[in-house]
């Protein structure tokens, strides 16, 4: 029979993370002792005071439909969250609660972008970015960086690429694949340049907010001039280990945050009531709770960084946030190792995993085909032993 798929999903990649962690899923089933840096997922638990959160709330009989935006006592959380930790001040008619930072992201694609509308994309960018654009029939427009400027872009670059197309900039800090942060100063800069062009949109994502090594975190959205063209989004997933909730939120302005209101009532409606009762704990809880994963991620960065610093080949910036490293491994291409010829950074990733039991990601994905990213979010022993299969291979 014909494949009658539509041509909308027949265009659609498969997210390179998730495959790449299917594929270490399934060489691990094969018997195979493959260790993942693939995937950006905290290794610890969920806090037991956010764990007593949804045990009451299944206690209380939380068990009916929400509403489409969230629990109004949700949405004052958030609100209180933003003026406590971002200096933002939203009221609950500006903030809607979805399934997941990721379903919030492509909610906002969706109300914004028309057929040929061009999104800036500061390249590397986290995956999903290109794929949701693409599906609102907008066009991406990746702005390269390099490791030298620490994967940011300047004003410059930015000017350049916006065209009387362009409709919305897509900001990640710090970022995912990079942990690169944009200080106020570098944000101030850009900001410079999107004065001059009323009808762009931000989106500033900030879903790895609190995992940062030093200093605060700064909202876009604190800007005056920026406030009513940001549209701020963030989750718990990665400060509060709590991937699987599957909670995010966005604060914009009011008319952008009914438009996502009334698409995800059409999609999935509500998100779900326990993990929205939970969420209200881990978000009026003080970040001083979560400080001991952020000094743990700390701790595996600087090994991580110290280990790969002593490979040949690989050049690396140090990452003030998240929890990845982002290295150029562009020296390897054209070389053959272990038999194998390495065109480029897919290649040098697959080798790692089928050579080295090792599972990364290829930069090509985040629109950095020079690069691969690791994920440090997994304990110091198998990072020690992962990054020690990794030196045996391309020494052998």
């Amino acid at each position: 029979m014909k494949n009658q798929l539509s041509d909308r999903i027949n265009r659609l990649p498969v997210s390179q993370t998730l495959a790449m962690a299917a594929k270490a899923r399934e060489l691990k089933l094969q018997g195979k002792d493959i260790i993942s840096l693939s995937l950006g997922e905290p290794d610890f638990n969920t806090p037991d005071f956010v764990k007593d959160a949804a045990i009451k709330a299944i206690t209380n009989n939380y068990n009916s439909y929400t509403p489409v935006n969230g629990y109004i006592a949700l949405r004052e959380a958030i609100c209180r969250k933003f003026e406590r930790d971002n200096k933002l001040r939203y009221n609950i008619n500006q903030i809607v609660v979805s399934t997941g930072a990721k379903q919030a992201l492509a909610n906002v694609a969706m109300v914004l972008l028309n057929p040929d509308d061009e999104v800036l994309l500061p390249a590397p960018y986290w995956v999903s970015y290109e794929a949701m654009i693409n599906l609102a029939e907008g066009i991406p427009v990746p702005i390269a960086t390099t490791i030298d400027n620490d994967f940011k872009i300047t004003p410059q670059q930015l000017e350049a690429a916006i065209t009387p197309k362009t409709k919305l900039i897509f900001f990640n800090s710090p970022n995912n694949p990079s942990g690169s942060v944009y200080s106020k100063e570098e944000y101030r800069a850009l900001a410079d340049v999107l004065v001059k062009y009323p009808n762009i949109y931000i989106i500033s994502d900030e879903i790895y907010e609190h995992i940062l090594f030093k200093g605060t975190n700064f909202s876009f959205a604190r800007f005056k001039d920026m406030y009513n063209r940001t549209i701020t989004v963030n989750g718990v997933s990665k400060s509060f280990a709590m991937t699987g909730w599957r909670i995010g939120y966005i604060g914009a302005p009011e008319w952008i945050a009914k438009a996502c209101n009334k698409m995800q009532g059409q999609i999935t409606s509500g998100a779900n009531c326990i993990a929205q009762m939970a969420t209200i704990a881990a978000l009026d809880a003080p970040v001083s709770k979560i400080k001991f994963m952020v000094n743990e991620f700390k701790t595996r960065r600087d090994l991580v960084l110290d280990l790969l610093s002593k490979i040949k080949g690989f050049k690396l910036n140090e990452p003030e946030g998240a929890f990845y490293v982002f290295p150029n491994i562009s020296y390897y291409f054209g070389k053959t190792i272990a038999g194998s010829k390495i065109n480029n950074a897919s290649d040098f990733s697959l080798l790692l995993l089928e050579k080295a039991n090792v599972a990364t990601v290829t930069g090509e994905a985040f629109g950095a085909p020079n690069c691969i990213r690791l994920s440090y979010a997994t304990s110091q022993d198998l990072l020690v032993e992962a990054i020690k299969r990794i030196s045996n291979l391309l020494n052998s």
